[in-house]
Parts: C-alpha cells; structure tokens; sequence
C-alpha cells in the first residue's frame, strides 16, 4: 500500500502545497514519507488515498 501510494504522489507531479491545500495532510508529513523516514498513519494515508485514487486495503496473499 506504501509503495502504491508513493508512486501515486510521484506520478502526479504535484507540488506538495498543493497537495497540502487540497487533502488538508501537512507538506513535511507527505515529504517525510516520501523520502521513507516516517510512516504515516492510516487516517493520513486514506485522506491520500481518495485524493490520488488508490486504494489503501491490504492485498489479499491467497
């Protein structure tokens, strides 16, 4: 889910303050876990989600 979500934000190509603004989730959070020095927590991580389309469910191992 991390790395679903990483590339999400990577391939959008938009500038953290406006990813800030418009999810309301802090630019030095979104940088922090950008760069791998911080997880974030789920909450954080499903506001992102629904503003980049991806889903934040663990993967089903069968």
């Amino acid at each position: 889910m991390a790395q679903a979500l990483r590339a999400a934000i990577r391939e959008s190509g938009l500038p953290l303050l406006t990813i800030e603004q418009e999810t309301g989730v802090l630019r030095a959070t979104v940088m922090r876990f950008m760069r791998g020095d911080a997880d974030i927590r789920l909450a954080t991580a499903d506001k992102l989600a629904a503003y980049f389309g991806v889903s934040v469910s663990p993967g089903r191992k069968d």
